[in-house]
Formats: C-alpha cells, sequence, structure tokens
C-alpha cells in the first residue's frame, strides 16, 4: 500500500512539472510571436515615415476564397544591402500576401534590382514587369489569418481599397490584421508625412534662375513699409547715460 501511495505521488509530481513546462513554453512562444507582431508593425512604420517624396507608391487588392491578396509597391526607394555575400541595390520593394495549403496566409518582402511599376523608364521598350523577377524574397510572417490594406486619400479624404495614383502618396495606411485560428483582430494606422518630389522642386529652382534676386539697397534716411528709420550720428555706447 505504501508503495502505491508513492508511485501515485511521484506520478503527480512529474504530471505536474510536465504541465508547468508545456504552460512554461506556451508563454514564451506567445511572447516570442508578440515581439515578432510587434517588430513588423515598427518596421511598417519606419519605411512608411521615411519615404521621399519622389515615391512611387502602388497597391493592388484581389479577392480570391474570401481573402484578400494584396500587393503593395515601393519604387523609387532604393535599399543598399548586403545579400548572398555580395552588395546588392533593390529599386523596388514589395509587401505581398500569399496564400498557403494550410488556407493561412504569409507575408513575404520582395527585392527587386530593377523598376516594375508601369510607366517606369526601364519599362520603356516594352519590357513587361513580369520579365523582372525579385533577387530576394524573405518570408515576415506566417500563420496570418487575414491581412487586408486600406489607404486615405488626403484629397477627398475618403478610405479606398488600392492605389494606383502616379505623383502623390495617401495620407494613412490601414491595416487590419489576424494571426492564428483565433487570433484577435488588430489594427494599425500608419502615417506618410507629406514631402516635396526633389525633381519638382528642382524644376522650380532652375525655372526661377536658380537663385534668389538679392534685394536693392536702401537709401539712408528713406522708409519702405516694414521697416524702421534709425537715427543717424553719433550714438551712445552701450550701458551710457546720455546728458
Amino acid at each position: 500500500m505504501a508503495m502505491f501511495l508513492m508511485a501515485l505521488l511521484i506520478g503527480m509530481v512529474f504530471g505536474i512539472a510536465r504541465s508547468s513546462l508545456t504552460l512554461g513554453n506556451m508563454l514564451v512562444k506567445s511572447q516570442n510571436e508578440e515581439m515578432l507582431h510587434q517588430a513588423f508593425f515598427e518596421l511598417l512604420g519606419k519605411r512608411f515615415s521615411a519615404l521621399p517624396g519622389n515615391t512611387r507608391f502602388d497597391l493592388q487588392v484581389q479577392k480570391t476564397s474570401g481573402q484578400y491578396l494584396s500587393d503593395l509597391t515601393l519604387q523609387n526607394v532604393p535599399l543598399s544591402f548586403t545579400w548572398g555575400g555580395q552588395p546588392r541595390i533593390a529599386k523596388a520593394v514589395q509587401l505581398s500576401t500569399l496564400r498557403r495549403r494550410s488556407g493561412f496566409l504569409a507575408i513575404v518582402l520582395r527585392y527587386y534590382e530593377n523598376e516594375i511599376l508601369e510607366g517606369s523608364a526601364s519599362l520603356d521598350g516594352g519590357k513587361s514587369n513580369l520579365d523582372n523577377k525579385p533577387f530576394a524574397e524573405v518570408e515576415l510572417l506566417k500563420d496570418v489569418a487575414f491581412f487586408e490594406w486600406r489607404v486615405l486619400d488626403g484629397s477627398s479624404m475618403e478610405w479606398q481599397y488600392d492605389w494606383d495614383v502616379q505623383g502623390r502618396l495617401p495620407l494613412q495606411l490601414e491595416l487590419t490584421v489576424a494571426f492564428g485560428d483565433k487570433g484577435e483582430e488588430m489594427r494599425h494606422i500608419f502615417w506618410i508625412p507629406t514631402k516635396q518630389n526633389p525633381e519638382v522642386a528642382l524644376r522650380q529652382i532652375m525655372q526661377g534662375g536658380g537663385a534668389t534676386a538679392a534685394p536693392a539697397p536702401i537709401a539712408p534716411g528713406t522708409t519702405t513699409p516694414g521697416t524702421i528709420t534709425l537715427p543717424t550720428g553719433n550714438l551712445p555706447a552701450p550701458g551710457t547715460i546720455k546728458k
């Protein structure tokens, strides 16, 4: 009887230890996933806030099997980095959603060595953007239930699901996303600060003569709008009292 009680006690101890270990592993996994998701949102926020004024922003969306698949392309945002031990420069990057066999979505970041959007200078020779393949592709997220974009048009102040306007950027981006089977819906808003296109600014400078004319000298004793006429003659030095 004593041996039976001892074996039962030992089994209960090991069972509690296994449960505690399993719970600890689940907590660590959950924390790692939350850190990964937070890092992803911070990456997008930094990237969108640093877009130059001449960025070409393109968002295409299609609905398949009840899910929205999107391709968000940024062009004229050169990125230099090392890939495969060699320095590379990406003239276009694309954040895409891919449907996996599991039914979940994967979020991948693709790097292109050439411009891929229609109307680009590199495509003027009749070359299709289908001829350009990414030289690098990185999976950022997996097991995503849904991943949906909306963009705010700063001119009409209306939300829309795609964007192909050339010459200006949307004012805000809204991302609605959920992870896993029972993941809660999360909504994030990203601002895109308004910046002047450097090509437009340079063109304005060239049209204006390239420099601002110096103001004409003002003769002593004359008054012009917005100026104050100072007395002439010998003025007392600072800190002295004139009698």
